[in-house]
């Protein structure tokens, strides 16, 4: 039965391009991206409007750096804990291997980005495509973001 986890980060200053969520399934274990949320708290005012680029991209063989390992939560106190390994804010991107943009779009940092993807049609990843990562291009100056990717292990 699939199991659904939370990976989430707070206040961290985004100034560069990063993954700013990366998954690496596990042997036989499948993942699935439910649903992503982003917001800001840094820039509210007109002139610190900005859209920045979105995607979601799967088939990196090399994984990113400099951000941190993430502990995915069980949406069900009661799930075990998750087969995949998760990192956040990886300011070096993942890199190398056979990738496909799953998801490509654009989001407003004043309103912020909640997107949740329909069944049957959500990106998905398994061990052999090695990584999913959702990929945010860089913002004119810093902000302050939070997080949490929404993720169902099959």
């Amino acid at each position: 039965m699939p199991r659904s986890y939370a990976i989430t980060f707070s206040a961290v200053a985004v100034s560069a391009a990063q993954d700013l969520f990366e998954i690496t399934p596990a042997d036989d274990k499948p993942v699935e991206i439910v649903g992503i949320e982003l917001g800001q708290t840094s820039d509210s005012g007109d002139a610190q409007d900005e859209q920045l680029q979105l995607q979601i991209i799967r088939g990196h063989a090399t994984s990113g750096s400099g951000g941190s390992a993430a502990t995915p939560v069980p949406k069900d106190p009661s799930d075990a804990a998750a087969g995949f390994a998760a990192e956040v804010n990886n300011t070096t991107i993942a890199s190398t291997g056979t990738t496909t943009t799953l998801h490509s779009t654009a989001w407003n940092v004043r309103a912020g980005y909640i997107n949740w993807f329909p069944e049957g049609d959500r990106p998905k990843a398994n061990q052999g495509n090695t990584t999913i990562v959702v990929r945010s291009s860089a913002p004119a100056d810093a902000i302050t973001l939070n997080g949490t990717l929404h993720v169902r292990e099959l």
